[in-house]
C-alpha cells in the first residue's frame, strides 16, 4: 500500500480485477496483490488473485507475507 501511495495510484478491486480479466489473460503464472477491505485488513489480512483452468481466483494470505514474484495491480486516475 506504501509502494502505491508513493507511485500516485490507487490498487485495484476485487471488480475492478475481474474487468482486468475480461480484457485478456492476466496473471496466469503468478498472483497479483488486490485491495482488501478494511475490516479483514484490521486483522491482518490480504486479498491476492491470478487466472488459472480459464477462470479468476481470489486468495488470501497475511498482509506482511512476501513473495517476491507476487506484485500488485493498479489503476492511475488522471
Amino acid at each position: 500500500m506504501d509502494m502505491a501511495a508513493v507511485m500516485g495510484v490507487e490498487l485495484l478491486t476485487e471488480e475492478q480485477y475481474l474487468e482486468l480479466q475480461k480484457l485478456g489473460d492476466f496473471d496466469t503464472k503468478s498472483s497479483s496483490w488486490v485491495k482488501t477491505p478494511a475490516d479483514m485488513r484490521k486483522l491482518g489480512g490480504a486479498l491476492f488473485g491470478d487466472r488459472r483452468f480459464g477462470r479468476v481466483f481470489f486468495y488470501h494470505n497475511g498482509a506482511e507475507s512476501y513473495y517476491s514474484a507476487r506484485g500488485f495491480r493498479s489503476s492511475l486516475r488522471v
